[in-house]
């Protein structure tokens, strides 16, 4: 009864699976067509104008991440399908994959036959054929097809054929190597330039990768990376202080788009002579809510790095389990909102229609620089030096300029700009001097800020995420890279290599693979 009850639950997960294969799969079927349909319209009757061409743009990239979400559940309805007898596993109708061009130079990579029959022994081997697997891979700004031979032998003793095993793909019958998809992935994250231009460029370089195909590779790829993201995440939540921030990120809803959330946590020792590697850890999500952190971060009990965001009070209550996490606020935060009252080369290029300069916004800005002078000189030595040079060098003068700005601001009205810049601070005036209690606390939340600066960029390239679970894949690939970057390793190169071992990668040995490990060895190898 427990054998028969087991298989009827894998079968009813397998058909759950499928039936949710084919809805993707459908999903990307009709995005696909839609999209064809349009081209032709406005190939007919349709205008040229940018609006047009703008709405092509964002078909395209919606139906970008629709092709990348059908081959994920494709995956994991095969996985599921393989797992009972009586559910076939989902094949999704691609469209037909044009051979190689003819101009592109072929390399052929021979894999040795074997000298004896593993059946019997025998040496008496003759050929019968040979298969030849072509893979599309690329040397940079070079194209070309390496075939991958492998010879078909019969025993003339015992009539058994024997064949060496047929190469690996990341994609289920793929045909790209691994330093053609780490180049895409990396161009698409890494470069912000979506798989649509990448079509583009590629076929004028005379190779042809439809949205399509290259959709596929991505959504496969992910599947494949997830597990180093669940590493890197597992090490940055270890971590004994944190920076953390987020920025919009526009997702595609029903007839309109969502403002969602990137959020970022970066993991970054240095500055206090830390030896850990460092990480950045993204996360994607659909509106603003203090849920999403206090989730992201349900383990972690240390310090967090931050802006004044009230999401993140939920984090700092007493009685928080496992235990409540420890406030920092970022000095160029509360540094800004004074400077941007006492620019002076802003207001020169505004000219008469600038408004004065704030005295008093003017004054704290140089004081506050004060404290980023010391913070500089003190930057990467361990935190009881640190702490024993702020007590002795920056606790005066952030006790002066409590007393200016309290002094100050009983002459200001409530109304007043540099009040509201002064309440701020004071406000949360704990927080900002919790970095004169632990020297392993930074002045500013500057880390997190640089870790988001990419993403910023990128939203001018791509507008929008075509959907949540093409956000939460940015959010992967987002994190792989920005570790690698932060980890002085050419993100690229690491990918390609980790591409192509990570499916002989025993699970047990997937840390080898993390950016600060692979660095270890590769400096090891070439000395």
């Amino acid at each position: 009864m427990i054998l028969a009850e087991r298989a009827a639950r894998f079968e009813a997960e397998a058909l759950a699976a499928r039936a949710a294969a084919v809805s993707s799969g459908t999903e990307a079927l009709i995005a696909r067509l839609k999209l064809e349909i349009e081209k032709l319209r406005r190939e007919l009757y349709g205008s040229r104008s940018e609006r047009k061409a703008r709405l092509l743009e964002q078909m395209e990239m919606q139906l970008e991440d629709l092709e990348a979400d059908a081959i994920e559940v494709e995956l994991a309805a095969d996985k599921t399908a393989s797992q009972t007898q009586t559910v076939r596993p989902f094949e999704r109708r691609r469209p037909s994959r044009k051979p190689f061009p003819e101009h592109l130079p072929r390399e052929r990579v021979m894999i040795a036959a074997p000298e004896s029959c593993p059946c019997c022994g025998s040496t008496r081997l003759s050929k019968l054929g040979e298969d030849v697997t072509e893979t599309l891979e690329v040397i940079p700004r070079q194209w070309k097809v390496i075939q991958t031979v492998r010879e078909k032998f019969s025993c003339r003793q015992c009539e058994a054929i024997t064949q060496p095993p047929a190469p690996f793909h990341v994609t289920p019958r793929g045909f790209a190597g691994p330093n053609l998809l780490a180049m895409v992935l990396f161009e698409k994250f890494g470069q912000h330039q979506p798989l649509n231009r990448q079509s583009e460029r590629y076929v004028r370089e005379g190779v042809e990768l439809s949205l399509s195909t290259l959709a596929d590779q991505v959504g496969t790829c992910a599947s494949v990376l997830r597990p180093l993201h669940a590493l890197i995440e597992d090490h940055v939540m270890k971590a004994e202080r944190l920076h953390g921030d987020d920025t919009t990120v526009p997702i595609l809803a029903r007839g309109r788009t969502d403002t969602g959330r990137a959020w970022v946590y970066v993991r970054d020792d240095r500055p206090f002579g830390g030896s850990e590697p460092s990480a950045a850890l993204f996360y994607a999500s659909r509106d603003r809510s203090g849920e999403h952190p206090e989730r992201h971060l349900k383990q972690f009990t240390g310090v967090l790095q931050a802006d004044a965001y009230a999401g993140y009070n939920g984090l700092y209550l007493p009685d928080r389990k496992p235990g409540p996490v420890t406030e920092a606020l970022c000095w160029s935060h509360a540094r800004r909102k004074f400077f941007v009252l006492a620019d002076i080369a802003a207001n020169a290029r505004r000219g008469k229609i600038a408004p004065p300069i704030s005295p008093i916004a003017f004054e704290a800005v140089k004081r506050i620089d004060l404290l980023f002078d010391i913070e500089r000189d003190i930057n990467g030595l361990a935190a009881d030096e640190r702490l024993a040079m702020r007590q002795e060098r920056c606790a005066p003068l952030v006790a002066e300029l409590e007393e200016w700005m309290r002094s100050e601001r009983a002459k200001l009205s409530r109304h007043a700009p540099a009040a509201q810049a002064i309440d701020y601070m004071l406000k949360r005036w704990n927080g900002f001097t919790r970095f004169l209690e632990d020297g392993r606390i930074c002045l500013t939340n500057n880390a997190a800020e640089r870790a988001l600066r990419g993403l910023a960029l990128g939203r001018k390239s791509w507008l929008f995420a075509g959907s949540q679970r093409g956000a939460d894949r940015a959010a992967v690939m987002y994190t792989l890279i920005a570790t690698a970057k932060l980890n002085d390793i050419d993100p690229q190169a690491w990918l390609a290599d980790v591409l192509a071992r990570i499916a002989d990668t025993p699970q047990s040995r997937l840390g080898e693979l993390l950016p600060w490990n692979w660095r270890r060895v590769q400096m090891k190898d070439a000395a």
